[in-house]
């Protein structure tokens, strides 16, 4: 089983690599756990993982590894190595791997490393002494090269919330540096790393019958991977098109699923109601279904954090999600399936309308009268939004000059190339002028990851949402219980996204292409549902209950004694909130995740470097909370 202190370290072929992986582990005192050779008999992979976490397979002098939760099996592997002659073959290796996993090869001397493309396996590379290395977690060569915190980014974080590629695909450790979600890394025998785009997004060109029909079956194919030869595999049974149609999928070969289900709906949240009728209709399985009363409410403490690779920028529910997973993992449940991803895969806002405008303006004028109408912006705004022109670069400088602003008003239609968000009202004026400095230094080099609007903001939505879901899943490893996000697999994303963008976004459907894909195996209340769960409103409730307890968690900061933030301003805006359902309270958990973050890192002194095995204080909440509360 995975341990949330799992990691896997690259060295290159070369003397150099295996003096710096001789220094390792002289500091540590003790071999790694685990270590893989090169051709040459120089180390190549040192770390620690389970043994199904690892296939690797050998044709002369390359090797190349599978490194995740669901690898290729062995036989599979060894017939696609025996065609690699130079690191380029990989890329057609890589595009025939299922799954959810990261890539490693050893060819002729060089190293090739890459993650996923939505990020949620990542590359990170750092110097050791001079010597090119790197790994799949940030933290291990932090603290490995004693790397410090990037204040910058932390500066970017608590201004401005959620952070988007390319500052989403940065590094939070100074001397750190990752690799771009569609480029691998290499290392050469000799000489600096680099990191080379191997990836392009398809064009999407794919009428949405015909594409969603891949879709279909790549997802089938993602679901049934995940199927458990030993142990059991439960899934999240929400009531929403994403999370009941993986529970469909999964019991065409799991009917005796173990499903789970919040109960206590509401008006606005009818989740629930749409959840008991999918189970019924999954009658073999066993349903699990739990009180939301029975949960830590959102924003409430204990705070802590396991991690030190990033700050979680989701952090207002993870009491709760602990308190399921240990539910889950009481019942048995040894992998778990969720839909995250689903909403950033397949829903999307109306940039692909600038795209369709140059190819088919009748239907572009249509699609905006309908997304006008649906969200209530004015007419002659909406036009104006599309006939505006304007770059990349240029939407980044503008953000920068519109955190000094205030919050755009009500019904602004939102057309351009992201959302316009106010600065946070409590970051400090350090923070929030190196954010400013940060955008306008990104709108230099930025340039559109798609040529098509609407593609671009896909992968934008993607890369930025795989690192924060990276974070989640490494909960669910501290508490025992692996978790598998299908719908990112590199091969159902890349299904998604060969489909049309003006059919993927229809203003007329929702979800076109999950609900198209999903015809006949979900039943029809779930594809045809007009509704989705609203829960902000106990949320903006439950926050103002821990008011008390935030101001508690602030009184003594280490982002106030950095100057990042005014803890005077944050006072004021948790005791006097602005209006309800403002940006704010995302912003907020963005806070409290680098605060929780820059404590848990000043908490672990004198660690011994990561090949010698888990970090000191990697299982203890933060100092003052209670250890019950822990997974």
């Amino acid at each position: 089983m995975k341990s949330p202190n799992d990691h896997l370290v690259v060295f290159p072929d070369s003397p150099g690599g295996a003096r710096a992986h001789r220094q390792i582990a002289d500091e540590a005192r003790r071999e790694a756990p685990r270590l893989v050779n090169h051709a040459s008999g120089r180390p190549w992979l040192a770390g620690s993982w389970a043994p199904e976490e690892l296939v690797v397979a050998e044709a002369g002098p390359v090797r190349v590894a599978a490194f995740g939760p669901s690898p290729v099996d062995r036989a599979r592997l060894d017939a696609l190595v025996s065609s690699v002659r130079e690191l380029s073959d990989l890329d057609a290796l890589a595009r025939s791997l299922p799954g959810n996993t990261h890539v490693v090869a050893s060819v002729h001397g060089q190293v090739r490393f890459q993650g996923t493309v939505t990020g949620t396996r990542l590359v990170f590379t750092a110097r050791l002494d001079g010597v090119p290395i790197a790994a799949d977690r940030a933290d291990v060569l932090a603290e490995l090269t004693g790397a410090e915190p990037d204040e910058d980014l932390i500066a970017a974080s608590v201004t401005y919330g959620m952070l988007f590629t390319p500052l989403s695909e940065r590094s939070w450790w100074r001397g750190v540096r990752q690799v771009p979600s569609d480029s691998c890394l290499v290392l050469p025998g000799d000489g600096a790393a680099r990191s080379v785009r191997w990836w392009q997004p398809p064009e999407p060109d794919l009428p949405l019958a015909q594409g969603a029909e891949a879709v279909r079956e790549r997802l089938r194919a993602a679901v049934a991977l995940r199927r458990q030869e030993e142990g059991r595999l439960s899934a999240d049974l929400s009531g929403g098109m994403d999370s009941t149609s993986l529970c469909f999928l999964a019991a065409e070969h799991t009917p005796d699923l173990l499903t789970f289900c919040w109960t206590g709906g509401s008006a606005i949240n009818d989740d629930p109601l749409y959840a008991g009728q999918a189970a019924r209709l999954l009658e073999h399985g066993e349903h699990l279904t739990v009180p939301d009363t029975d949960a830590p409410p959102v924003f409430a403490p204990p705070y802590w954090t396991i991690d030190t690779e990033a700050p979680r920028a989701a952090t207002r529910g993870m009491n709760a999600i602990r308190y399921g997973i240990r539910h889950l993992v009481d019942h048995g449940a040894t992998r778990h399936l969720a839909g995250h991803g689903a909403d950033e895969l397949f829903t999307g806002g109306a940039a692909y309308l600038h795209t369709l405008l140059r190819r088919n303006p009748l239907d572009a004028w249509r699609q905006l009268r309908a997304h006008q109408a649906l969200n209530d912006w004015p007419l002659l705004p909406s036009l104006t939004g599309l006939l505006r022109g304007g770059d990349l670069g240029g939407w980044w400088r503008q953000s920068a000059d519109d955190l000094g602003r205030g919050a755009p008003p009500p019904r602004t239609p939102s057309l351009g190339w992201g959302e316009r968000i106010p600065a946070t009202p409590w970051a400090g004026a350090d923070a929030l002028r190196t954010t400013q400095r940060i955008f306008r230094e990104v709108a230099g080099q930025v340039a559109p990851l798609a040529p098509d609007r609407g593609q671009h903001e896909a992968l934008t939505a993607l890369r930025s949402a795989g690192p924060v879901l990276r974070l989640i899943v490494r909960e669910y490893a501290a508490a025992g219980l692996p978790l598998e996000l299908p719908y990112l697999d590199d091969r159902v994303v890349e299904a998604v996204l060969s489909i049309r963008t003006h059919e993927r976004y229809s203003p007329w459907q929702f979800k076109p292409v999950l609900a198209t894909a999903m015809q006949g195996l979900v039943p029809e209340v779930i594809l045809n549902r007009t509704t989705k769960g609203d829960c902000e409103e106990p949320v903006d409730r439950a926050l103002q209950e821990h008011v008390p307890d935030l101001l508690d968690l602030f009184a003594d900061s280490e982002l106030g004694r950095r100057g990042l933030i005014d803890v005077r301003r944050l006072r004021t805006t948790l005791v006097t909130p602005p209006r309800a359902g403002d940006v704010w309270s995302a912003q907020l958990e963005a806070t409290i995740g680098a605060e929780l973050w820059l404590r848990e890192i000043a908490a672990r002194p004198g660690t011994q470097p990561a090949l010698a095995g888990p970090a000191g204080g990697a299982d203890r909440p933060h100092p003052g909370t209670d250890p019950e509360e822990t997974p």
